[in-house]
Protein backbone atom coordinates (compact mmCIF):
# COMPACT_ATOMS: atom_id res chain seq x y z
CA UNK A 1 0.00 0.00 0.00
CA UNK A 2 1.24 3.15 -1.01
CA UNK A 3 1.33 6.11 0.83
CA UNK A 4 -1.87 7.79 -0.95
CA UNK A 5 -3.76 4.84 -0.31
CA UNK A 6 -2.85 4.67 3.14
CA UNK A 7 -3.42 8.73 4.21
CA UNK A 8 -6.69 7.42 1.91
CA UNK A 9 -7.91 5.11 3.93
CA UNK A 10 -7.52 6.86 7.44
CA UNK A 11 -10.00 9.91 6.53
CA UNK A 12 -13.03 9.49 8.45
CA UNK A 13 -16.48 11.31 9.08
CA UNK A 14 -16.86 14.16 11.33
CA UNK A 15 -17.80 13.44 14.96
CA UNK A 16 -21.44 13.75 14.46
CA UNK A 17 -21.89 14.13 18.43
CA UNK A 18 -19.54 17.25 18.63
CA UNK A 19 -21.70 19.02 15.66
CA UNK A 20 -23.90 18.58 17.43
CA UNK A 21 -22.88 20.09 20.83
CA UNK A 22 -21.99 22.81 19.26
CA UNK A 23 -25.31 23.10 17.50
CA UNK A 24 -26.84 23.17 20.91
CA UNK A 25 -24.60 25.82 21.91
CA UNK A 26 -24.68 28.30 18.99
CA UNK A 27 -28.82 27.68 19.66
CA UNK A 28 -28.66 29.04 22.66
CA UNK A 29 -26.47 32.12 22.52
CA UNK A 30 -28.20 35.52 22.77
CA UNK A 31 -29.34 36.16 19.49
CA UNK A 32 -32.04 34.76 16.81
CA UNK A 33 -31.63 31.19 16.19
CA UNK A 34 -29.42 30.81 13.19
CA UNK A 35 -28.87 34.47 12.83
CA UNK A 36 -24.86 33.98 12.51
CA UNK A 37 -25.45 32.16 9.31
CA UNK A 38 -22.32 30.75 7.69
CA UNK A 39 -20.27 31.61 10.93
CA UNK A 40 -22.65 29.11 12.65
CA UNK A 41 -21.82 26.58 9.89
CA UNK A 42 -18.07 26.98 10.39
CA UNK A 43 -18.10 26.23 14.00
CA UNK A 44 -20.64 23.76 13.65
CA UNK A 45 -18.03 21.76 11.01
CA UNK A 46 -15.01 22.77 12.67
CA UNK A 47 -16.16 20.75 16.16
CA UNK A 48 -17.16 17.61 13.76
CA UNK A 49 -13.52 17.95 12.68
CA UNK A 50 -11.67 18.68 15.48
CA UNK A 51 -13.96 16.23 17.26
CA UNK A 52 -14.34 18.61 20.49
CA UNK A 53 -16.82 21.05 21.30
CA UNK A 54 -14.24 23.74 21.72
CA UNK A 55 -11.19 24.19 19.49
CA UNK A 56 -8.37 26.52 18.73
CA UNK A 57 -8.00 28.10 15.54
CA UNK A 58 -5.36 30.28 16.48
CA UNK A 59 -2.23 28.88 14.85
CA UNK A 60 -2.64 29.26 11.07
CA UNK A 61 -0.21 28.65 8.25
CA UNK A 62 -1.09 28.66 4.13
CA UNK A 63 1.12 26.58 2.39
CA UNK A 64 1.95 27.24 -1.14
CA UNK A 65 3.36 25.51 -4.08
CA UNK A 66 5.12 27.20 -7.14
CA UNK A 67 5.53 25.33 -10.43
CA UNK A 68 5.84 26.06 -13.80
CA UNK A 69 4.17 24.42 -16.88
CA UNK A 70 5.15 23.40 -20.33
CA UNK A 71 1.87 24.52 -21.70
CA UNK A 72 2.90 28.04 -21.65
CA UNK A 73 4.55 27.70 -24.87
CA UNK A 74 1.11 27.80 -26.39
CA UNK A 75 0.75 31.03 -25.59
CA UNK A 76 -1.77 30.76 -22.95
CA UNK A 77 -0.79 33.33 -20.05
CA UNK A 78 -0.24 37.26 -20.40
CA UNK A 79 3.46 36.95 -18.77
CA UNK A 80 6.84 35.46 -19.00
CA UNK A 81 7.15 32.30 -17.19
CA UNK A 82 10.10 33.48 -14.89
CA UNK A 83 7.54 35.58 -13.24
CA UNK A 84 6.87 32.41 -11.33
CA UNK A 85 10.41 32.44 -9.90
CA UNK A 86 10.41 36.45 -9.20
CA UNK A 87 7.35 36.28 -7.57
CA UNK A 88 8.20 33.27 -5.61
CA UNK A 89 10.96 35.03 -4.22
CA UNK A 90 8.51 37.14 -2.17
CA UNK A 91 6.63 34.40 -0.69
CA UNK A 92 8.87 33.73 2.58
CA UNK A 93 9.67 38.07 2.60
CA UNK A 94 5.94 38.47 3.14
CA UNK A 95 5.79 41.26 1.10
CA UNK A 96 3.02 39.70 -1.92
CA UNK A 97 0.02 39.41 -1.75
CA UNK A 98 -0.56 36.38 0.71
CA UNK A 99 2.06 37.29 2.42
CA UNK A 100 1.27 40.61 3.60
CA UNK A 101 -2.22 39.23 4.36
CA UNK A 102 -0.81 36.61 6.07
CA UNK A 103 0.91 39.12 8.02
CA UNK A 104 -1.60 40.90 9.14
CA UNK A 105 -4.16 38.26 10.40
CA UNK A 106 -1.05 36.33 12.28
CA UNK A 107 -0.53 33.49 10.32
CA UNK A 108 2.79 31.66 8.90
CA UNK A 109 3.55 31.21 5.00
CA UNK A 110 5.31 27.92 3.98
CA UNK A 111 6.70 28.45 0.45
CA UNK A 112 7.61 25.07 -1.17
CA UNK A 113 8.84 24.95 -5.20
CA UNK A 114 8.02 21.41 -6.41
CA UNK A 115 8.79 22.29 -9.93
CA UNK A 116 10.17 26.20 -10.85
CA UNK A 117 11.77 26.48 -14.11
CA UNK A 118 15.09 26.95 -12.64
CA UNK A 119 18.55 25.66 -11.37
CA UNK A 120 18.94 27.90 -8.29
CA UNK A 121 17.40 26.84 -4.84
CA UNK A 122 15.46 30.61 -3.47
CA UNK A 123 16.30 31.99 0.05
CA UNK A 124 13.65 30.56 2.24
CA UNK A 125 12.01 28.27 -0.02
CA UNK A 126 11.75 24.65 0.76
CA UNK A 127 13.09 22.60 -2.50
CA UNK A 128 11.09 19.64 -3.48
CA UNK A 129 11.58 20.57 -6.99
CA UNK A 130 10.18 16.94 -9.00
CA UNK A 131 11.55 18.88 -12.06
CA UNK A 132 11.64 22.24 -14.05
CA UNK A 133 8.64 22.25 -14.59
CA UNK A 134 5.80 20.21 -16.61
CA UNK A 135 5.90 19.00 -20.27
CA UNK A 136 3.31 20.44 -22.57
CA UNK A 137 0.31 19.08 -22.32
CA UNK A 138 -0.73 19.67 -25.98
CA UNK A 139 1.70 17.08 -27.16
CA UNK A 140 1.66 14.27 -24.10
CA UNK A 141 1.15 13.90 -21.17
CA UNK A 142 2.35 16.72 -18.42
CA UNK A 143 3.86 14.30 -16.16
CA UNK A 144 4.29 11.06 -15.22
CA UNK A 145 1.60 8.93 -13.51
CA UNK A 146 5.00 8.32 -10.81
CA UNK A 147 5.52 12.37 -10.66
CA UNK A 148 1.52 12.63 -9.88
CA UNK A 149 1.93 10.80 -6.80
CA UNK A 150 4.86 12.14 -6.13
CA UNK A 151 3.57 15.49 -6.09
CA UNK A 152 1.12 14.24 -4.21
CA UNK A 153 3.42 12.68 -1.73
CA UNK A 154 4.91 16.01 -1.05
CA UNK A 155 1.78 17.55 0.23
CA UNK A 156 0.97 15.25 2.24
CA UNK A 157 4.23 15.99 3.55
CA UNK A 158 3.85 19.31 4.02
CA UNK A 159 0.80 19.00 5.56
CA UNK A 160 2.44 16.64 8.42
CA UNK A 161 4.97 18.71 8.82
CA UNK A 162 2.96 21.69 9.87
CA UNK A 163 0.77 19.27 11.94
CA UNK A 164 3.84 18.63 14.34
CA UNK A 165 4.47 22.15 14.53
CA UNK A 166 0.89 22.53 15.89
CA UNK A 167 -0.66 24.59 13.42
CA UNK A 168 -4.27 23.56 13.82
CA UNK A 169 -5.39 25.51 10.92
CA UNK A 170 -3.95 25.36 7.07
CA UNK A 171 -4.82 27.06 4.16
CA UNK A 172 -3.45 26.50 0.55
CA UNK A 173 -2.22 28.76 -2.07
CA UNK A 174 0.00 28.20 -5.09
CA UNK A 175 2.47 30.25 -7.91
CA UNK A 176 2.96 29.26 -11.41
CA UNK A 177 1.92 31.11 -14.71
CA UNK A 178 -0.10 29.50 -16.64
CA UNK A 179 -1.41 27.24 -13.96
CA UNK A 180 -5.43 28.38 -15.00
CA UNK A 181 -4.58 26.18 -18.03
CA UNK A 182 -4.24 22.91 -16.54
CA UNK A 183 -6.97 23.55 -13.78
CA UNK A 184 -9.51 24.47 -16.30
CA UNK A 185 -8.80 20.93 -17.65
CA UNK A 186 -8.96 19.54 -14.68
CA UNK A 187 -12.21 20.82 -14.12
CA UNK A 188 -13.18 20.22 -17.39
CA UNK A 189 -12.53 16.86 -17.58
CA UNK A 190 -13.72 15.88 -14.01
CA UNK A 191 -16.65 17.76 -14.59
CA UNK A 192 -17.55 16.91 -17.80
CA UNK A 193 -17.46 20.82 -19.29
CA UNK A 194 -16.61 22.21 -22.78
CA UNK A 195 -13.30 24.20 -22.16
CA UNK A 196 -15.12 26.94 -23.75
CA UNK A 197 -17.93 27.24 -21.01
CA UNK A 198 -15.13 27.57 -18.12
CA UNK A 199 -12.25 29.31 -19.32
CA UNK A 200 -10.85 32.37 -18.12
CA UNK A 201 -8.53 35.41 -18.51
CA UNK A 202 -6.45 34.18 -15.55
CA UNK A 203 -3.84 36.60 -14.63
CA UNK A 204 -4.86 38.75 -17.41
CA UNK A 205 -4.82 37.41 -20.66
CA UNK A 206 -6.81 39.36 -23.42
CA UNK A 207 -10.04 38.75 -24.21
CA UNK A 208 -9.61 37.48 -27.19
CA UNK A 209 -7.00 34.95 -26.62
CA UNK A 210 -9.38 33.26 -24.38
CA UNK A 211 -10.84 31.08 -27.22
CA UNK A 212 -7.24 30.44 -28.25
CA UNK A 213 -6.65 29.17 -24.50
CA UNK A 214 -9.84 26.93 -24.76
CA UNK A 215 -8.83 25.37 -27.60
CA UNK A 216 -5.61 24.75 -26.25
CA UNK A 217 -7.02 23.22 -23.34
CA UNK A 218 -9.28 20.73 -25.25
CA UNK A 219 -6.60 20.01 -27.60
CA UNK A 220 -4.66 18.58 -24.39
CA UNK A 221 -7.88 16.67 -23.35
CA UNK A 222 -8.51 14.85 -26.77
CA UNK A 223 -4.89 14.00 -26.75
CA UNK A 224 -4.21 12.90 -23.89
CA UNK A 225 -7.87 11.17 -23.25
CA UNK A 226 -7.61 11.45 -19.56
CA UNK A 227 -9.73 8.91 -17.47
CA UNK A 228 -12.37 11.18 -15.54
CA UNK A 229 -12.65 8.08 -12.83
CA UNK A 230 -9.03 7.99 -12.30
CA UNK A 231 -7.84 11.25 -10.52
CA UNK A 232 -4.46 10.43 -10.71
CA UNK A 233 -4.55 10.04 -14.24
CA UNK A 234 -6.29 13.49 -14.68
CA UNK A 235 -3.49 14.87 -13.13
CA UNK A 236 -0.81 13.22 -14.70
CA UNK A 237 -2.12 14.22 -18.27
CA UNK A 238 -3.43 17.52 -17.83
CA UNK A 239 -2.10 18.55 -14.28
CA UNK A 240 0.51 20.80 -12.39
CA UNK A 241 3.24 19.79 -9.84
CA UNK A 242 1.38 22.47 -7.42
CA UNK A 243 -2.07 21.09 -8.10
CA UNK A 244 -1.47 17.64 -7.00
CA UNK A 245 0.64 19.28 -4.17
CA UNK A 246 -2.44 20.92 -3.04
CA UNK A 247 -4.32 18.20 -3.54
CA UNK A 248 -2.16 15.92 -1.07
CA UNK A 249 -2.12 18.58 1.63
CA UNK A 250 -6.26 18.26 1.28
CA UNK A 251 -5.43 14.42 2.08
CA UNK A 252 -2.88 14.77 4.85
CA UNK A 253 -5.46 17.45 6.93
CA UNK A 254 -8.32 15.59 6.07
CA UNK A 255 -6.53 12.10 7.78
CA UNK A 256 -4.69 14.12 10.17
CA UNK A 257 -8.83 16.10 11.34
CA UNK A 258 -7.31 19.25 10.85
CA UNK A 259 -9.64 22.02 8.69
CA UNK A 260 -7.93 22.96 4.97
CA UNK A 261 -8.83 26.69 3.71
CA UNK A 262 -9.07 26.70 -0.09
CA UNK A 263 -8.06 29.59 -1.69
CA UNK A 264 -9.33 30.22 -5.06
CA UNK A 265 -9.90 28.46 -8.68
CA UNK A 266 -6.83 26.67 -8.79
CA UNK A 267 -7.15 25.67 -5.62
CA UNK A 268 -10.37 24.02 -6.74
CA UNK A 269 -8.90 21.83 -9.38
CA UNK A 270 -6.69 20.91 -6.92
CA UNK A 271 -10.01 19.62 -4.49
CA UNK A 272 -11.61 18.05 -6.89
CA UNK A 273 -9.24 15.64 -7.58
CA UNK A 274 -9.08 14.78 -3.66
CA UNK A 275 -12.36 14.44 -3.79
CA UNK A 276 -12.09 11.97 -6.54
CA UNK A 277 -9.72 9.98 -4.67
CA UNK A 278 -11.92 10.31 -1.74
CA UNK A 279 -15.33 12.09 -1.28
CA UNK A 280 -14.73 12.44 2.57
CA UNK A 281 -11.96 14.76 1.91
CA UNK A 282 -14.47 17.29 1.49
CA UNK A 283 -16.28 17.89 4.60
CA UNK A 284 -12.49 19.16 6.12
CA UNK A 285 -12.49 21.64 3.06
CA UNK A 286 -13.60 25.35 3.85
CA UNK A 287 -14.03 27.26 0.65
CA UNK A 288 -12.84 30.55 1.24
CA UNK A 289 -13.87 33.12 -2.09
CA UNK A 290 -15.67 32.44 -5.29
CA UNK A 291 -12.84 33.13 -8.02
CA UNK A 292 -13.87 35.73 -10.44
CA UNK A 293 -12.71 32.61 -12.96
CA UNK A 294 -15.93 31.84 -14.75
CA UNK A 295 -15.84 27.91 -13.69
CA UNK A 296 -15.58 28.71 -10.26
CA UNK A 297 -18.74 27.90 -9.04
CA UNK A 298 -19.14 24.86 -11.18
CA UNK A 299 -16.30 23.48 -9.47
CA UNK A 300 -17.43 23.97 -6.55
CA UNK A 301 -21.18 23.43 -6.78
CA UNK A 302 -19.60 19.56 -7.91
CA UNK A 303 -18.73 19.42 -4.12
CA UNK A 304 -21.11 20.68 -2.71
CA UNK A 305 -19.33 23.60 -1.35
CA UNK A 306 -19.80 27.05 -0.91
CA UNK A 307 -17.45 29.63 -0.05
CA UNK A 308 -18.12 32.64 2.69
CA UNK A 309 -16.47 35.35 1.23
CA UNK A 310 -16.97 36.74 -2.41
CA UNK A 311 -14.54 39.61 -3.35
CA UNK A 312 -13.75 38.96 -7.29
CA UNK A 313 -10.29 38.45 -6.43
CA UNK A 314 -8.40 36.16 -8.60
CA UNK A 315 -4.61 36.38 -6.97
CA UNK A 316 -3.95 33.39 -6.27
CA UNK A 317 -1.18 32.62 -3.99
CA UNK A 318 -3.27 31.46 -1.08
CA UNK A 319 -4.30 35.32 -0.92
CA UNK A 320 -8.04 34.49 -0.68
CA UNK A 321 -7.45 31.38 2.32
CA UNK A 322 -5.14 33.82 4.61
CA UNK A 323 -8.25 36.41 4.35
CA UNK A 324 -10.72 33.98 5.51
CA UNK A 325 -8.46 32.85 8.62
CA UNK A 326 -10.29 35.99 9.99
CA UNK A 327 -13.70 34.85 9.29
CA UNK A 328 -13.25 31.83 10.60
CA UNK A 329 -11.75 33.29 14.20
CA UNK A 330 -14.32 35.55 14.39
CA UNK A 331 -16.89 32.71 14.16
CA UNK A 332 -14.81 30.55 16.96
CA UNK A 333 -14.72 33.64 19.00
CA UNK A 334 -18.15 34.72 19.01
CA UNK A 335 -18.95 30.88 19.48
CA UNK A 336 -17.03 30.83 22.76
CA UNK A 337 -17.41 34.27 24.22
CA UNK A 338 -21.09 35.07 23.14
CA UNK A 339 -23.17 34.52 26.41
CA UNK A 340 -26.31 32.21 26.73
CA UNK A 341 -29.88 32.66 27.50
CA UNK A 342 -28.60 30.13 30.11
CA UNK A 343 -25.90 32.78 31.84
CA UNK A 344 -28.50 36.23 31.42
CA UNK A 345 -32.38 36.03 31.86
CA UNK A 346 -33.69 37.39 28.27
CA UNK A 347 -37.20 35.05 29.04
CA UNK A 348 -36.00 32.05 26.90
Amino acid sequence: MNLIESISKNIYPLEQKYMQQAQARLDRLIKPTGSLGKMEDICVQLAGIYGSKYFDTSKKIVISFAGDHGVYEEGVAPDPQNITILQFQNFPKKINGVGTISKFVGADVLPVDVGINCDEKIEGVLDYKIRKGTSNMTKGPAMTREEAEKSIEIGIEMAERCIQDDYTLIGIGEMGIANTTPSTAIISVLGGFDPAEITGIGAGLKKELVKHKAEVIRKSIEINKPNLKDAMDVLSKVGGFEIGAMAGVIMGCAANRIPVVLDGFISYAAALLAYNINPRTKDYMIASHLSAEPGAKKALDMMGLEPFLNMNMRLGEGSGAALAFNMIEAANYVYKNMATFDEIDMGR
